[in-house]
């Protein structure tokens, strides 16, 4: 019923900008939270960035703070990530993901977009 579709990676260099998009469709009723989350080879699944739509209480990972920036756009259904002075460290799968409630169900449940992969060299 819902999907998430992201765009933005690429390869870039040190020190550069990229900009991610998540744009939710489906049947949903609301979004009670959107966030980006990546995954580098051999490492676990970690949150970058959330923003909790009610309120846009935002919250960062320690590495990213100051560089990255999460903001959703409500009406469209889209997060994004602008990520600024890229370092390799960062390079990685990036995964949307949001906390959704669809119409008629009991309860919210989280999705996941398909991933976009982020490479920064040096």
């Amino acid at each position: 019923q819902v999907q998430l579709v992201e765009s933005g990676g690429g390869l870039v260099q040190a020190g550069g900008s990229l900009r991610l998009s998540c744009a939710a469709s489906g049947s949903l009723f609301s979004i009670n939270a959107m966030g980006w989350y990546r995954q580098a080879p051999g490492k676990e699944r970690e949150l970058v960035a959330s923003m909790l739509t009610s309120g846009g209480i935002t919250s960062y990972a320690d590495s990213v703070k100051g560089r990255f920036t999460i903001s959703t756009d409500n009406a469209k259904n889209t997060a994004y990530l602008q990520m600024n002075s890229l370092k390799p460290e960062d390079t990685a799968v990036y995964y949307c993901n949001a906390n959704i409630r669809l119409r008629l169900r009991p309860s919210p449940r989280d999705y996941w977009g398909q991933g976009t992969q982020v490479t920064v060299s040096s």
